[in-house]
């Protein structure tokens, strides 16, 4: 193969035991860029996001997406020689992923000691709600429990208002990325040292790590953060506005890009306003200041409000929902949607990692797997078994394949 053209991580290959979203988005990432992602699935059940809405065909197009390029092979792990296999296929591994409460893959007999022992060179990467140590690490998690208690949820939403959630499964999608990144730290270090280590991603310990505005402030000052709303919380204007058919958001960072704004919209005497003329004098009187943008906006359509503000140098964007940024070309110029071959509507759509390397085009993509679908293949082609052993380990209940759930 011509190295200009393989994909950057053919040859990795990677044993998935993980569910629903934070360990399949991070190996998802992986199998995007060639590696070999072996997805290890109950007989019967499979992943339980399999049975998450909305569902076509029969199949579900949340775990569609999120298992886009994968392998499925079905292990039956309550059974000692499902585990026997699996400690064969690791030792032709790189990457291990699992996403388990702490001591699950250990009472299967699938955790890191006993995997690291078949492959010193093994990078066994747990994601957990809140990571292997701590007075916290047994407890259950899920993407909103993280939100709530990493402090996420008590910095979004209105002043006067509840905590909300961020509108996706943020804590699961980031500690995906996060995991993503530890294991190429790992198999960097690996290539050096010759051996693997055991990589410990807590979604709490990522959500806590990226909430850097409201930590500088608590860290500078005591201050404990509170809600504020759309506006920047030590910015202003950095905030939301309506027109009349449709909401906008602009971003003032500084005095020159207040200035820009004052004459945007015909009112360059702001600018010698008292009231305005620094940063902290515009935070405290957020109110008066709004009340003016929001009175000019409002009688103007958001495409005039866009216009008016992008001649004026004011950086500035419409609020769109999905529809409107499927449909705005940068979607498409940049690959964010890409069909895989099975061609099946609403199931083979996918959107694959979002970087672009140099001299490297968007590598293949491929659908989801059915459950159990490589099954027979991979026990053939990695641990070369015979069909006579397949057809015992199939009677026995130990492996399945083939079901569409």
């Amino acid at each position: 193969m011509n190295p200009s053209s393989a994909q950057m991580f053919d040859g990795l290959r990677v044993l998935d035991f993980s569910r629903v979203m934070s360990g399949p988005y991070c190996t998802a990432m992986l199998a995007d860029l060639g590696a070999e992602v072996i997805k290890i699935e109950q007989p019967g059940e499979g992943d339980i996001s399999r049975h998450v809405a909305p569902h076509v065909e029969g199949v579900s197009s949340y775990y569609s997406l999120l298992n886009r390029g994968k392998k499925s092979i079905a292990l039956n792990l309550k059974d000692p020689r499902a585990v026997e296999l699996v400690i064969a296929l690791a030792r032709t591994a790189d990457v291990v992923v699992e996403n388990f409460r702490p001591g699950v893959m250990d009472g299967l007999g699938l955790g890191y000691a006993t995997l690291a022992g078949a492959n010193p060179r093994l990078v066994y990467a747990s994601i957990s709600g809140f990571g292997q140590t701590g007075p916290l690490a047994r407890l259950p998690a899920y993407d909103l429990v993280v939100q709530a208690m990493s402090g996420l949820m008590s910095v979004t939403g209105e002043r006067d208002g509840r905590g909300l959630a961020v509108g996706e499964s943020f804590a699961d999608i980031c500690s995906g990325i996060f995991a993503s990144w530890g294991i190429l730290a790992a198999l960097h270090d690996a290539q050096r040292a010759g051996r693997g280590r055991h990589v410990d991603v807590a979604m709490l310990d990522c959500m806590f790590s990226m909430l850097v505005t409201p930590l500088s402030r608590m860290l500078a000052t005591g201050e404990l953060p509170g809600r504020v709303g759309n506006r920047h919380p030590e910015t202003y204007p950095c905030d939301t506005f309506s027109t009349r058919d449709g909401d906008v958001a602009l971003v003032c960072l500084g005095d020159p890009a207040f200035h820009a704004l004052a004459r945007a919209i015909g009112r360059p005497d702001l600018v010698d306003d008292p009231m305005f003329t620094t940063n902290a004098d515009r935070n405290r009187n957020e109110a008066r200041l709004r009340s003016v943008i929001e009175q000019w906006c409002a009688t103007r359509s958001r495409q005039d409000v866009i216009d008016a503000l992008r001649k004026g140098g004011v950086p500035c964007a419409p609020i769109w929902n999905l529809s409107e940024v499927m449909t705005s070309g940068q979607v498409e110029q940049r690959g964010l949607l890409k069909a895989a071959p099975r061609g099946r509507p609403g199931l083979d759509t996918v959107v694959p990692q979002p970087v672009k390397f140099s001299d490297r085009p968007d590598g293949p993509v491929a659908s989801a797997p059915r459950l159990g679908e490589h099954t027979a293949q991979l026990l053939r082609t990695v641990l070369h078994l015979g069909e006579a052993e397949l057809d015992a380990l199939r009677a026995a209940g130990v492996i399945a394949g083939g079901e569409a759930i």
